[in-house]
């Protein structure tokens, strides 16, 4: 018996052979408004088959990730102080920040915000992650490593370093060391040089294990045992791969965000969207009969279109964001209002519907473009000053207007062509009320 996720992806490839089937053998056979009466059937049950299916059936929005306002996960406001070689400056902060995200990087924190804020302080934000103390150490911690003989000599050091890794030894888990040209050549002169003596290792000053060299190595390859867990060696791995933090770093606030707190927000927000969505679909009907029920259609496509397109550009949703979706929403029902008034007002003056369709479409084309575009600045100007939250709001109200220009203008006038060329319904009265 196949699973449930494997039928999930059957079921619309059988779906779309079943209308590829159908058009092979009996459309062509069909006279012209038949034809249409059928690309109209086809056109509706495919966007509620769809749509039922990838908002209910397998949610889109369940395969995009969630930000921290949404996930849970940790706040981190980080201060940069000098150390006695680095001064707190714009080259030295960037390469912190570049520090600290390589480290997040090789955590697997999915959409971790990362920002300067002023001259000394840099924001972490990493959705998802629970334990502060481990959050703190990778962030903060200097990680410079240091090989020391007993007499103080640093024989190699962690800018000789090409990777770290984990592994195991027996049962206890060690960190490996892989050196470069420079740092192989060093480290065999250092086991040489300290044949049968200890050579400490040295991590921030601190010794951390100080074996005694029993051969020379001259293959460049380590070890760093001592650790009762494979999670603390994997901790220093990470820290020695994204090298030693140029500037020491404070904690002047740390946060948890709890998931709970996400999820109560997220279902607020799904009941005031449900609520929104629905107001605006009973008025469209209301108040444009047909054509508005059309539009409720394309309206539908539009949210599908929008949640896949985050999730294809794996953006990271968050509350504000969502506000944004709901805001497009109304905004992409705005674009049909402008559009049907114009349509009524062409068939008022006598034009005949596909005509007045035509000249509509074309006629409100100029108005929502120009209020789409004045509102693009606008999310623009918010994602080039905001930081964070806000910046998630723009880009996605930023993606629902162009998709909603795209469903309005194409999707709807596509839909609403077909329903006049099928020859259902003759009576202009009956289609658009006047």
């Amino acid at each position: 018996m196949p699973t449930v996720d494997q039928m999930k992806l059957v079921v619309p490839l059988l779906v779309v052979i079943a209308l590829i089937l159908f058009y092979a053998l009996v459309y062509r056979k069909l006279a012209r408004v038949s034809r249409n009466r059928v690309v109209l059937l086809a056109l509706i049950v495919s966007i509620i088959a769809g749509s039922w299916y990838f908002l209910f059936a397998d949610p889109i929005y369940n395969h995009i990730n969630r930000g921290l306002d949404l996930a849970g996960g940790i706040h981190v406001v980080l201060e940069a102080e000098d150390t006695g070689e680095n001064r707190v400056n714009d080259w030295n902060m960037q390469k912190t920040v570049d520090v600290i995200r390589n480290r997040v990087d090789r955590l697997g924190v999915a959409e971790p915000v990362i920002q300067r804020e002023g001259s000394r302080r840099i924001i972490v934000e990493l959705p998802g992650i629970k334990d502060m103390d481990e959050a703190l150490e990778v962030l903060g911690k200097p990680a410079y490593l240091e090989f020391v003989d007993s007499e103080g000599t640093v024989w190699v050091t962690g800018a000789d370093l090409k990777n770290a890794d984990i592994g195991k030894i027996g049962d206890s888990p060690v960190v490996t060391l892989s050196f470069n040209a420079e740092g192989t050549r060093k480290f065999a002169e250092a086991t040489e040089k300290n044949l049968y003596k200890p050579l400490a290792i040295v991590l921030d000053g601190e010794v951390i294990s100080a074996p005694v060299v029993e051969s020379v190595i001259t293959g460049g390859e380590a070890y760093i045992k001592g650790y009762y867990t494979v999670e603390e060696a994997y901790r220093l791995a990470i820290m020695l791969n994204s090298g030693a933090l140029p500037l020491k770093l404070s904690v002047v606030e740390n946060r948890s965000v709890s998931a709970t707190l996400g999820e109560d927000s997220i279902q607020r927000s799904l009941r005031a969207g449900i609520i929104g969505i629905s107001a605006v679909v009973l008025f469209m009907v209301a108040f444009y009969r047909l054509p508005g029920a059309l539009a409720d259609l394309a309206l539908s496509v539009y949210v599908v279109l929008l949640l896949a397109v985050l999730a294809g550009i794996n953006a990271s949703l968050t509350l504000p964001g969502i506000a944004g979706l709901i805001l497009s929403v109304g905004m992409a029902v705005d674009a049909n209002v402008i559009i049907f008034e114009r349509i009524r007002e062409e068939l008022r003056t006598g034009k005949t519907t596909l005509s007045a369709i035509d000249s509509g479409f074309r006629q409100a084309f100029r108005t929502i473009l120009d209020a789409n575009i004045t509102t693009l600045i606008g999310a623009g100007v918010l994602f080039y000053f905001g930081a964070g939250l806000i910046r998630g709001f723009a880009v996605t109200l930023s993606l629902g207007i162009l998709i909603s220009m795209f469903t309005a203008i194409v999707v709807t006038r596509i839909l609403i062509r077909t329903v006049v060329n099928s020859k259902l319904f003759k009576n202009a009265k009956i289609l658009w009320g006047v």
